[in-house]
């Protein structure tokens, strides 16, 4: 898989893709990070990428101009499954989601700065609006990152344990069942001995019952 998310702020981007499993999975070359700096397609003098709107107002907006000089040149190079623009009124990002993007081979990620981009980039360019909650960034960056970490450790290789994300919270719309490790017991607070027992089929089962406990404690909403 390959990424390019542009921006006009790339080192907001240096550390999530540097650590961790986003940097095991480029070193084992399972995705291709690239970050596109915006201001570097600016033509003007001062390399501004902004401009104040029409209309009038506060806020300025992020110029069509270097925007789709860099759409531009990507798309001459390769097809992209998806555009994608990270915006707070764009769907809210779900598990769903991740799972689908996760089975494509190049995305397009824009990061919105100011009051957002000239609606003229949504509407020729974008192919998927995306939010990660009701509520407002200083930049689409933070949001991005969110983004390709949800995505890039469903890609297959990515995780030590391949059953790992298939039991994360949310793959079946149920929250994930509480979890223990050594030791058994601390301060007066044991383990459940059920997950002692090493009956796999009860263990199994009293997972289930959890993480339906949990979901219905927490967010009955899912199990609409």
């Amino acid at each position: 898989m390959r990424i390019d998310i542009l921006t006009i702020l790339p080192a907001l981007l240096e550390g999530p893709f540097s650590a961790s499993i986003m940097q095991r999975a480029q070193d084992k070359q399972l995705v291709e990070i690239h970050i596109h700096n915006i201001r570097d397609y600016a033509t003007n003098k001062h390399k501004n990428v902004d401009d104040y709107q029409y209309g009038g107002g506060a806020g300025m907006v992020m110029s069509i101009e270097p925007i789709a000089a860099v759409i531009e040149k990507l798309k001459a190079e390769r097809t992209y499954d998806e555009i994608i623009y990270m915006t707070p009124d764009g769907e809210l990002l779900e598990q769903t989601h991740a799972n689908q993007l996760c089975l494509k081979e190049n995305l397009m990620i824009l990061c919105g700065h100011y009051k957002g981009v000239d609606e003229r980039v949504r509407e020729r360019y974008i192919t998927k609006e995306i939010s990660i909650g009701s509520y407002v960034l200083s930049g689409g960056e933070l949001a991005a990152a969110v983004l390709v970490d949800s995505v890039v450790r469903l890609l297959p290789g990515v995780l030590n344990d391949e059953t790992s994300a298939l039991t994360d919270s949310f793959q079946d719309n149920l929250l994930s069942p509480p979890v223990y490790t050594r030791p058994p017991e601390f301060d007066g607070m044991k383990v459940p001995e059920v997950l002692l027992s090493g009956d796999f089929n009860k263990i199994e089962k009293y997972r289930e019952e959890q993480a339906m406990a949990r979901t219905l404690a927490r967010r009955p909403d899912l199990l609409k």
